[in-house]
């Protein structure tokens, strides 16, 4: 029986898989199990930020696991501890961390600790939550609620009420009130199609939140890592929100989710845990894909590939306005905007038949994750992959 087989036969069917098993890879470049290569521009959906079989990242979980792997958050954890510095120390806030196992895990992480801060004694209890339309927060029941998706909504009720939806941030003041307790949003909302919120309008709800003593909550498990030039989109937007979330790229292809808050005190022993949470093998992971990438955005590196990479993205753009209607997105983080749900499903196929990989979002969007540390010859070759594969298309 071969693996198409032996999924069919034992995994439940949540996943549209392409008829594709990948084997090995080397940084932006991966191999099927017939041999056929392929340029890589989406890391796993954003996720391998240091590149498929990464050296140093292998190195450090082997040192790790020869020592030990997990023994639970009831001991120190020193991975778990340096880790949590680093992450600190690279955002420029004053926070604490705890960590999970993914970014809907941050995200409950992140919620429980609001409605806990909105539970004050003697005044009026704060528990709603406000998102936007078309966001992406998790496929847990609390985080699906929050997510701004109606179709995402379907059967697994009755759900956490408090969730409220604004349709875009201009239209968030109307709907604060006496029980609102945050307001959570994506800087550029990945699922939703690669769509960056409009940096003065972001500060102005910043300011809004701090006068009526509202917490703001970004959702970075897309955006953070330095997905769009800095460690984090907040940083880019020159914001300082009460919590963060990160997952995805901050591991380098091992699951681990991580709230970042300035609410230190909110919290109590008992209030919040996770068994597998920083165990040593995941934030040894995150201590090296750290360092990486500190390095990489120390030594400029960082900046030339996203520039490189959007200047190759622009010049497609230009030669396929047949197909593409906008270029979206910040950093490596981008989009195509396709004329229509099915040249999207056209361009993804061909593309894959041609050996580049990449990505479908929301508002018929083609989206570019491309690991931070692609080369220039990796960018070339997947970008004239992509050319082969449009032109029939043309």
């Amino acid at each position: 029986m071969n693996i198409q087989d032996l999924d069919k036969k034992y995994v439940l069917p949540t996943y549209a898989r392409a008829d594709v098993e990948f084997v090995s890879g080397e940084n932006a470049r991966l191999k099927d199990s017939n041999g056929k290569n392929y340029i890589d521009f989406t890391s796993g959906i954003g996720v391998v930020s240091v590149g498929h079989a990464n050296k140093r990242v292998n190195r450090a979980i082997c040192e790790q696991i020869s020592n030990i792997t997990h023994i639970s958050n009831l001991y120190h954890i020193a991975p778990q501890a340096k880790a949590a510095k680093k992450v600190v120390e690279a955002s420029g806030y004053d926070m604490q961390c705890f960590f999970a196992n993914s970014g809907a895990e941050a995200n409950e992480g992140a919620i429980k600790i609001a409605r806990k801060w909105g539970e004050r004694d003697g005044e009026i209890k704060r528990y709603k939550i406000i998102t936007l339309q078309h966001s992406f927060h998790g496929r847990t029941i609390t985080t699906v609620k929050a997510t701004g998706q109606e179709a995402m909504h379907n059967y697994f009720g009755p759900f956490p009420d408090g969730f409220v939806y604004a349709d875009d941030i201009a239209q968030i003041e109307s709907l604060l009130d006496d029980h609102t307790a945050a307001v959570m949003i994506e800087l550029v909302q990945g699922e939703g199609g690669v769509q960056p919120q409009d940096k003065e309008a972001v500060k102005k709800l910043e300011k809004l939140l701090k006068q009526k003593d509202i917490l703001f909550i970004v959702d970075e498990v897309q955006t953070g890592a330095y997905r769009t030039g800095e460690f984090l989109a907040s940083q880019v937007y020159e914001i300082s929100p009460d919590i963060v979330t990160l997952a995805k790229g901050v591991g380098g292809g091992v699951p681990v989710g991580i709230v970042m808050t300035s609410l230190k005190e909110v919290l109590n022993a008992g209030d919040h845990g996770s068994t597998f949470g920083g165990n040593y093998l995941s934030t040894a992971a995150v201590c090296e894909v750290m360092d990486i990438l500190k390095e990489y955005k120390q030594t400029n590196e960082l900046d030339k590939t996203i520039e490189y990479f959007n200047q190759k993205l622009d010049s497609f753009f230009s030669s396929y306005r047949n197909l593409f209607t906008q270029k979206v997105g910040i950093g490596l983080m981008c989009g195509l905007r396709a004329k229509n749900a099915d040249t999207l499903t056209s361009v993804i196929n061909n593309a894959r038949e041609n050996g580049v990989m990449v990505l479908k979002a929301g508002k018929n969007t083609l989206r570019f994750l491309p690991p931070l540390t692609i080369t220039k010859e990796e960018i070339d070759e997947g970008f004239k992959n992509l050319e082969k594969a449009l032109q029939s298309m043309s």
